[in-house]
């Protein structure tokens, strides 16, 4: 029973696991490891953070405006992205000089908004964690 149960969650890991990590390498490698590495940072602070709440109430709160910092920059590179992967998309559909199918533009679409997707995602977990650490400091 427990070897059935193993085998079900390692097949469902991996179906996420591909399907999350197919989307993060449509979506842009650049701009979707620059915000991974600010989600990564706003990780760290929130994590150190909470561990400083007993012992030095300062340094706790110093790990709040870096959260913050993280996540916004997070969520700007997000929009940067898409920006950039519009402008790109829109150049090659001038450059084609024809009617352009909207499968094609719908495809466009769907990876110029991936990477504002995870940004939000980023600046939503430093939003929260913020929230608990001020209550929490409290």
């Amino acid at each position: 029973m427990k070897l059935k149960t193993f085998r079900i969650m390692a097949i469902v890991t991996g179906l996420v696991g591909t399907t999350l990590l197919n989307r993060f390498l449509e979506g842009g490698a650049l701009f979707m490891s620059l915000i991974l590495m600010c989600l990564l940072l706003s990780i760290y602070f929130i994590a150190r953070g909470f561990f400083t709440i007993s012992s030095n109430l300062e340094v706790s709160r110093k790990m709040l405006k870096h959260v913050n910092d993280c996540g916004v920059l997070g969520m700007t590179l997000g929009f940067i992205g898409a920006f950039i992967g519009l402008i790109g998309a829109f150049d090659a559909i001038e450059a084609f000089g024809g009617p352009v199918a909207p499968a094609i533009l719908a495809g466009g679409l769907k990876i110029a908004l991936l990477s504002p997707l995870f940004g939000l995602f980023t600046y939503a977990i430093s939003r929260l964690a913020i929230l608990i650490l001020r209550v929490i400091q409290k």
